[in-house]
């Protein structure tokens, strides 16, 4: 029932930018905790960045070699995560992976995978 689809992905020169959007369907992303990772070849898959529903809205978190550069938001209407990835670097190349938490079954979902690829 659950499902998560990618898009946005694709090639871009270093220092450019590029914004990665999830659709979800099935659960909505403010009652579950939304994030992406991605996984670079011959690495492990990591966390890149998490948003969370509080009560005075969202929490975000980032991995630290992302502070500052990639920006985690989310679409209520579209039911939609996004990804703005700004001054990108050649080490950001990775398929990257769009995650749905549930609390309600303690499971985690994912999309198919983008891929990225910085030109340096």
């Amino acid at each position: 029932q659950v499902q998560l689809l990618e898009s946005g992905g694709g090639w871009v020169q270093a220092g450019g930018s590029l914004r990665l959007s999830c659709a979800a369907s099935g659960r909505s992303v403010t009652s579950n905790r939304m994030g992406w990772y991605r996984q670079a070849p011959g690495k492990q898959r990591e966390l890149v960045a998490t948003i969370n529903s509080i009560s005075s809205g969202a929490v975000t978190n980032y991995v630290d070699s992302v502070k500052g550069r990639f920006t985690i938001s989310r679409d209520i209407a579209k039911n939609t995560v996004y990804l703005q990835m700004n001054s990108l670097k050649a080490e950001d190349t990775a398929v990257y992976y769009c995650n749905l938490y549930s609390y309600v079954t303690s499971h985690d979902y994912w999309g198919q995978g983008t891929q990225v690829t910085v030109s340096s």
